[in-house]
């Protein structure tokens, strides 16, 4: 076993992480760049809300397709275009000089991003053997992890030390260093050859891009938009023009028949509601301890250390404890934990100690180093090796389709409670935002005010969370129905054997 295993594997594996937490981090880096980019920039909302989307538009878009693409040319070239392209777009986003010129920046980032993220978890389980994959996923998963944390904070020191530009200068040096090590380092792998999709690729990336782009402006207009409407209808005929194509093509971009399999079907949706509790989070979350409990951003970034500490510490743990129960129990099991941990988060008051929120966040914590691993692993072994990089594309779009999904109908439970929690008496302003009712309060000294609209906000947040733990404990109980842990040859065999050795005994 150990001689047909790769033996630079777990090299690669850093590059792998490192290629991962590039893309990570400066999705976060961005969060708290936003200030000082309308400054210097002159950047308007609209402007903004460009800077931010278009790489989340694109990334999605693009994923399908790009998965697709390394299992024909190779997922090594592939992640090498990709991670160049990232880099070179990062230097471009560090010296624009306007907004065009950062969201064309931004643009070219998301495709460079999309060509990356499938190829990085296709090589891993190609490198990775049946044995070794579990730790190789875990490690892999962590560094979203770190990512998610180290970011905020790494950006609130750049800015303070440098300018906004450095969030995207510091792309290109990383960039660089997992290009070389990969040429160095990884082998190449691919599918066997067969036709491109064309259409599929075309109607894959119309039907995600104005998917997310409907959850992304529902938030904001609501259903009942015209254009929210327009590009609903464009998602929902694309998609659908996709499904029918797919099914019907003799060389599929996508091969949709994976979903027949239970084990991917369960992990895939187990994670889709999964990532829409972890997207809600986020917007949640850092509102509460910024508005309610008066964090810095720096601050509202280290509130998050209990949490990738407990995703650390147990990713191991599960890792090890997975491939001896398996991943059905692993993943119900973290799941579980999850929803207990958003349970304990509804909970908080609006002058929560730190304490208790640190005991919340390790719970999630917690819980996701012992579910994410298992469910991603259950997924990916449900996927021919052929198909690994569509297979680890369609991983990362059902993750990025949660996200957005959670954003926008948690968003949505956020906002309606918060209005429909404050006084009538409240200016309208303020009913409807709680930065402005704060603002407001603070040019007033209507401190009434300010207390009323933390109180409507700590009960908005209840009941945000309290819909994210009803998702996680769905997850759980998809995945407790659905997904079932394949065999492995030793213990095939060992069966085997135990019904040769019965039958000779009953012979006998």
């Amino acid at each position: 076993m150990e001689e047909r295993r790769h033996p630079r594997r777990w090299l690669i594996l850093i590059v792998l992480c490192l290629s991962t937490l590039v893309l990570v981090v400066d999705n976060m880096l961005l969060t708290v760049s936003v200030p000082p980019i309308a400054d210097d920039l002159g950047a308007d909302a609209q402007d903004i809300q460009w800077i931010i989307e278009s790489y989340i538009l694109v990334f999605a878009g693009l994923l399908l397709t790009a998965g697709s693409l390394s299992d024909r040319y190779g997922r090594r070239r592939v992640m090498i275009v990709g991670l160049t392209l990232f880099g070179v777009a990062s230097l471009l986003a560090t010296v624009a000089q306007n907004p065009e010129q950062l969201i064309a920046g931004r643009v070219l980032m998301g495709i460079g991003g999309a060509l990356v993220m499938p190829s990085t978890l296709s090589i891993l389980i190609t490198v990775f053997d049946d044995e070794e994959r579990r730790k190789a996923i875990s490690a892999w998963s962590a560094v979203a992890v770190v990512g998610l944390v180290g970011g905020p904070v790494l950006g609130g020191v750049l800015i303070a030390h440098f300018w906004w530009g450095a969030v995207f200068l510091m792309n290109v040096p990383i960039a660089l260093l997992a290009i070389v090590a990969a040429l160095v380092l990884m082998p190449e792998s691919k599918g066997p050859a067969r036709k491109a999709d064309p259409l599929g690729m075309v109607l894959s990336m119309v039907g995600m891009t104005a998917l997310v782009w409907t959850i992304i402006e529902s938030a904001k207009a609501g259903l009942g938009d015209m254009s929210t409407q327009v590009s609903l209808g464009v998602a929902v005929i694309a998609l659908a023009a996709f499904g029918i194509w797919e099914v019907r093509c003799d060389s599929p971009m996508v091969p949709l028949g994976l979903f027949r399999d239970r084990v991917f079907s369960g992990a895939s949706f187990s994670l889709v509601l999964l990532t829409f509790a972890n997207g809600g989070l986020m917007l949640v979350l850092t509102q509460y301890l910024q508005f309610v409990l008066g964090y810095s951003p720096a601050e509202t970034g280290l509130a998050f250390a209990p949490m990738a500490v407990a995703t650390l510490l147990f990713n191991g743990v599960g890792a090890t404890l997975g491939n001896k129960i398996g991943n059905r129990p692993m993943t119900a099991v973290g799941l579980a934990v999850i929803a207990a941990g958003f349970g304990a988060l509804a909970s908080l008051p609006s002058d929560a100690e730190f304490w208790m929120l640190a005991a919340a966040m390790v719970l999630i914590g917690v819980g996701g180093g012992l579910a994410m691993p298992a469910a991603t692993s259950a997924l990916m072994s449900a996927v021919p090796a052929e198909h690994a990089g569509v297979g680890s594309a369609l991983n990362d779009t059902v993750q990025q389709a949660g996200a957005a999904l959670g954003v926008a109908v948690l968003g949505t439970v956020l906002s309606r409670t918060y209005t429909g929690s404050m006084p009538d008496s409240a200016p309208a302003g303020a009913g409807h935002s709680v930065s402005e009712a704060l603002t407001l309060a603070a040019s007033t000294g209507d401190s009434a005010l300010a207390a009323a609209a933390r109180e409507a906000f700590t009960e908005a947040m209840s009941a945000s969370f309290w819909a994210g733990a009803a998702g996680v404990l769905a997850a759980a109980a998809l995945a407790v129905l659905l997904i079932r842990d394949r065999e492995t040859p030793a213990v095939q065999e060992a069966e085997a054997a135990a019904v040769r050795g019965g039958e000779l005994t009953t012979a006998a």
